[in-house]
């Protein structure tokens, strides 16, 4: 007979999942009830409500969806974006490149604006780009890119848009509840993030937030969303709805209640104080990482607080050391992606992670697998 299965508890350092607290592991165990009842019905207005707050968004189409941060990115381009649409896409790292991918699966006609692997988007590729393209529908940037723990300036890249007549479609699943996300300040359209990072829940459930643009253009469309289940004209009916809520799908109740505990937790801590947090733990471990000689990848005018990209030192085996870390500390970081596969080491801040603990044993560990 197969044994229960029983995880390791290890300290997640790496770009995601980030530890979660025993708060929200514990809120995920209170019983099942069904997705239409009304108590549930319930947990999803509040859901709604403190996801505004975390976005920093008035937006009534505020809703998690019932998927990780990849079907939070497919909604926003399936629904944005018809055949023959001209999309801007900035690439920097992995996630630039699967937001052209979604471009391209929506047959939208992708304009790229590159940047080197490790900067910021450069705002002035991306005007020229629109300049160019004086009839492109939409601009879509990440703002925290995780493979490389790079940040970009997404209040300007938004106005932009703005300037040019062009959606913005911001891809925020590091930075959200981790550094400022300002969607109404910064007149961001539509945006996805993920529970898994600095939200401090599990993996499985993705933020999004669409504005009053957004949804007009949405139900304006002239071809059906290729995809029926992130269809945002039927979803909308499910979590929308100020009456009787429509049958979509049976969400995913139990993660609903992490999710919603870790929210809880975040409106105790407050917001700013979480961005604070976030960033004075970065600073704690930037001082230990480069006093023993560690560089880091990004400038440090781009440095994204909640994952630390750090050159692997020459002659080091990259890999042995992860391994090592993983059976000997119980310490996850992460490996490099793409074109930085085996030169980096990715260490994340995010959420429950970012502690000092966390922090003291991750200097450590790596001090001793280095030595």
């Amino acid at each position: 007979m197969t044994a229960p299965f029983i995880p390791p508890r290890r300290t997640l350092m790496g770009p995601g999942p980030s530890d979660v607290p025993q708060r929200v592991l514990d809120a995920m165990a209170r019983p099942t009830i069904g997705h239409l009842d009304p108590a549930f019905v319930e947990l999803m207005e509040q859901i709604k409500s403190m996801l505004r707050m975390a976005f920093q968004t008035r937006n009534a189409l505020t809703f998690p969806v019932s998927a990780p941060g990849s079907a939070g990115m497919e909604m926003c381009f399936v629904n944005l974006v018809e055949p023959g649409d001209t999309v801007i896409v900035c690439r920097n790292g992995v996630f630039g490149g699967r937001m052209l991918e979604n471009v391209k699966r929506a047959r939208g006609v992708p304009v790229v604006v590159d940047d080197a692997w490790g900067a910021p988007v450069d705002p002035d590729k991306v005007r020229d780009a629109l300049r160019a393209h004086p009839g492109a529908k939409a601009l879509a940037f990440v703002h925290a890119e995780t493979s490389t723990g790079a940040q970009s300036d997404a209040a300007t890249l938004a106005r932009i848009a703005q300037e040019h007549g062009a959606l913005s479609i911001m891809d925020c699943v590091t930075s959200l509840a981790g550094t400022p996300v300002r969607l109404d300040d910064w007149g961001i359209d539509a945006a996805y993030s993920g529970s898994q990072k600095c939200l401090s829940c599990t993996p499985g459930l993705s933020p999004v937030s669409f504005s009053s643009r957004a949804v007009e253009r949405i139900q304006a469309r002239t071809t059906p969303v290729q995809s029926w289940f992130l269809d945002l004209n039927l979803v909308l009916g499910y979590w929308q709805s100020a009456g009787k809520r429509t049958y979509h799908h049976t969400a995913p109740v139990n993660p609903m209640y992490g999710l919603h505990e870790a929210l809880v937790m975040l409106e105790e801590e407050g917001l700013e104080n979480a961005w604070a947090r976030h960033r004075a733990m970065h600073e704690k471990l930037k001082t230990g990482l480069e006093g023993m000689g560690l560089q880091y990848v990004v400038d440090e005018a781009a440095h994204l607080p909640q994952l630390n990209s750090i050159h692997v030192p020459e002659g080091v085996d990259e890999a042995a050391v992860r391994a090592r870390l993983l059976n000997e500390f119980n310490l996850e970081i992460g490996a490099g992606l793409g074109d930085m596969a085996g030169r980096i080491w990715r260490i994340g801040l995010m959420g429950h992670s970012a502690r000092q603990e966390n922090i003291n044993h991750c200097l450590q560990a790596l001090e001793a697998c280095l030595r």
